[in-house]
């Protein structure tokens, strides 16, 4: 006799990962899902980036010192962390497993190092979608055009994104951003199919 974990139809619930170049779109996109669907619950990262105007302690990141994140990563409280752009970003293993235990889907906007880490803990669970900006001359526009990074940083996040883009061929789902509510129907389609 085999006995199955499930009970019932509804899936397990999932880790629904976003990863993109900086300015491809994934928040946006994030921003649609989360108000569309309640069973779905963003993971807010904790950051040592700088905070710009436009953001929020506890809403769009946590942000904190080097040093803070050290002792958190020491602590073994990260289910994953990366550096990304000369900063540290890290996903709460506390958060994740709370969702998790409530039946919430959690939402990840993240980078591909941070998507491949979470894939191999939680392996089946990860449901990996990559979002590509319309063209990299579009994605320079766009970074250049929300003034919150120094020329440096935005040359820097261009130089990274050649190699995200190349990452992206590991995901299960890939989404062209060259039109929002084209890019946000194709995200919702493959929401309903692998998490309803």
């Amino acid at each position: 006799m085999s006995l199955s974990r499930r009970t019932s139809k509804t899936p397990l619930p999932r880790l629904i990962i976003l990863s993109a170049p900086s300015g491809a779109g994934k928040t946006t996109l994030c921003e649609r899902l989360l108000k569309e669907f309640p069973t779905v619950q963003l993971s807010i990262s904790t950051t040592t980036r700088p905070q710009r105007p436009n953001e929020t302690q506890g809403v769009h990141y946590f942000f904190v010192t080097p040093d803070e994140f050290k002792a958190q990563q020491t602590a073994g409280n990260f289910a994953e962390w990366a550096e990304v752009h000369r900063n540290f970003y890290g996903s709460s293993r506390e958060q994740i497993e709370k969702a998790l235990t409530n039946g919430k889907h959690v939402l990840f906007d993240i980078d591909v190092q941070g998507a491949k880490s979470l894939q191999k803990a939680y392996g089946d669970r990860v449901l990996l979608i990559f979002i590509h900006p319309p063209s990299m001359k579009e994605l320079e526009k766009r970074l250049v055009d929300r003034k919150g990074d120094s020329p440096q940083a935005i040359e820097t996040r261009l130089r990274n994104a050649y190699n995200e883009v190349e990452w992206s061929r590991i995901f299960d789902y890939q989404i062209l951003n060259d039109q929002l509510d084209r890019a946000y129907k194709e995200l919702q389609s493959i929401f309903r199919k692998e998490c309803q």
